[in-house]
This record gives structure tokens, sequence and C-alpha cells, in this order.
């Protein structure tokens, strides 16, 4: 089933659930959204022919082989496999690029059940309304420990000094419309942070906020390292700011340089005897450390230039099992 028209009265809604390695909680995330659904379709909010498409990111446990077992049983689950590990922000957008053939709304969501699902009524509302993006937003961080609460302050506070227009608080948890859906698949960038890219497109947006649960089962497959990786994609990928930073970090250095150069010829000529090892040494230190910071910063856009221009496909398509009012299909080989 292809999907020429939006509808805003009855929209055909799509849950993309990203996936890896998930087997302790899918089954039950399965059950509890497939539930969602069926309330929001009786009450008349969605089409009958919302589905829920979970992409599989080339999880290395049992997480697809229950999938597959789960979209026999229920024609409302649908599967995305992907040929690899390709990726949360990959994983997102081929779920989405999947589903806009299909969706007049696609709603991202984790697989982990802390988001809560009962504001996708407010989501709904808000796209009826008129928005194309609806963004979740948690009330507050109190489910975080002290270390993670620190470190996405700060981390929010940093996007926002960098000139980034990422949502405080928002992960992934967001609606997008058709209309979205079409304007994204124009992107070709490899360098892919959606919460950073969305909010920069111009659509009319709003916010539901709502508060994170504990998690059901499993435990938390988003590391400090890749939460780290994120956050530098984040910064890289909308922002010139940092080497701005650089330029002007070496203009107060130069001119510290001549300050101190001038300091040294009046004491020379005044025929003063200053040794001066440890000054020498820190400088060299400081200066040395500043260089070595600045080719990493500089090294990182490079990275990004580099990746850009190889154009390697973000994700490959295994096999999509796809329940629509036609039938199921399974495509096979596809690549974005």
């Amino acid at each position: 089933m292809d999907k020429t028209s939006e509808n805003r009265d009855h929209p055909v809604l799509v849950l993309v659930v990203p996936c890896y390695n998930e087997e302790a909680v899918i089954e039950k995330t399965a059950g509890v959204l497939a539930g969602k659904l069926e309330r929001l379709a009786s009450a008349g909010a969605i089409s009958a022919d919302s589905r829920i498409l979970f992409v599989d990111d080339g999880s290395k446990d049992d997480t697809f082989d229950i999938l597959y077992r789960l979209s026999g049983q229920d024609p409302v689950c649908s599967v995305l496999k992907l040929a690899g590990n390709s990726g949360h922000q990959n994983a997102i957008l081929a779920g989405m690029m999947t589903a806009k053939d299909y969706a007049d709304i696609v709603v991202t969501i984790d697989a982990d059940l802390q988001q809560d699902i009962e504001v996708l009524d407010d989501f709904i509302a808000k796209y009826k309304e008129g928005c194309e993006v609806v963004y979740g937003v948690r009330n507050d961080r109190n489910s975080d420990g002290l270390l993670k609460k620190a470190t996405a302050t700060m981390y929010y506070r940093l996007m926002r000094v960098m000139g980034s227009s990422v949502i405080p608080n928002h992960a992934d948890y967001r609606l997008v419309s058709s209309k979205v859906l079409g304007a994204l698949a124009e992107y070709s960038e490899v360098n892919l942070f959606l919460r950073g890219l969305i909010p920069t497109m111009g659509f009319t947006s709003d916010i539901v906020y709502f508060d994170v649960k504990e998690r059901e089962a499993g435990t938390s497959k988003y590391t400090l390292r890749k939460m780290m990786r994120l956050a530098a994609d984040g910064i890289t990928s909308f922002s010139a700011r940092p080497l701005h930073l650089i330029g002007a970090a070496g203009g107060l250095v130069i001119l510290w340089g001549i300050i101190m150069f001038i300091i040294t010829l009046v004491d020379w000529i005044k025929g003063r005897n200053v040794p001066g090892y440890t000054t020498l040494l820190t400088v060299i230190l400081i200066v040395g450390g500043a260089i070595l910071f600045s080719l990493g910063v500089i090294g990182e856009y490079i990275a990004k230039v580099y990746m850009e221009t190889k154009r390697r496909p973000l994700y490959i398509i295994d096999s999509v099992i796809w329940h629509g009012p036609s039938g199921a299909t399974d495509d096979k080989g596809k690549e974005q």
C-alpha cells in the first residue's frame, strides 16, 4: 500500500521502534504498543491501518527471531531488518524512510518503554491542530543518575552556545508528518544527527511534555562512548563555531606571546638575569596542548568531510516484513 494523500482527521500512524539487542523487553513492548494503537483506532483518533515498524539494527541476540514471530501472529507488527549495526540515528532514519510511503504521520520511540506512550494522544492532537513536527520533551531528569543528569545539562547548554537548535531534554521521541518525511528524504548527508537536523527544517512544531518511566527489562545499549560520540556529532554537524573559537584562541596566544616578548626585552635592556626555566616549560606545555586540542577539533571536521565525500549508504536493508491492507511484502537488499 502506498500512501497518496494526507489525512489529518484519521491519519495512518506508524510507530518506528529502533531495536538493538532488546530480546528481554521487545515482546512486552510489542504488546503495549499494539494495545495503544488499538485504543487510538477505536477512539477514531487514527486509522485502523496504523502499524508498528520495528527496526532491527543488527541485533546479535534473538531480537529479530522474536520480531519475526510476532509479525506472523499480529499484522499490526511489521519488521525492518538491517544488514548490520548502522547506529541508532541511521536505524531511525531507515524506519522513517520505509514508513513514509504508508504513513500520514510517524512517531519514533525507543523500545524500552521508558517514554510515556499515553502522550501519543497529545502528539496526534497537536498534528490535527496543524503541527508538522511534535517533540516529546521529558519533564525532568529525576530518573537519571547524578553524573548523567549533570552531563546532560552541560551538553544542552554547550549545544546552545555552539549555535545548535537542538531541543533541550528531547531525545528521539517525536512525531513527524508525511510532509516532513518527504523533505527529509531530500537530505543526503552522511553525518546524521536528527535531533539537530529536524528543528532546522522550519516546519510548524510544538512540544509535548512527558514523564520518563523505569526501564521494563534489560539494560540500556547507549554506552558513555556512544553518548559522547553523539554529542560530538551534534556540535560538529551543525556549527562551525568551534573553528571560530580556535581562531580566537590563537589570536589570544599570539597577543600573550607579544606581551611576554616585550616584558623579556625590557628585562634584557635593564640587565636583569631571569632564568625562566619553569615559566618557559609551562608556556610550552600549555601552547603545545592547545595546538594538539585545536588539531583534534579540526580533525573532526576533516573526518566529516571525508565521510561525506565517500557517499557510502547510511544503512543497508536486509528485508522488510510489512502487513498492509493488500497483504504482506518482503523486500530485500535495499540501500539508502
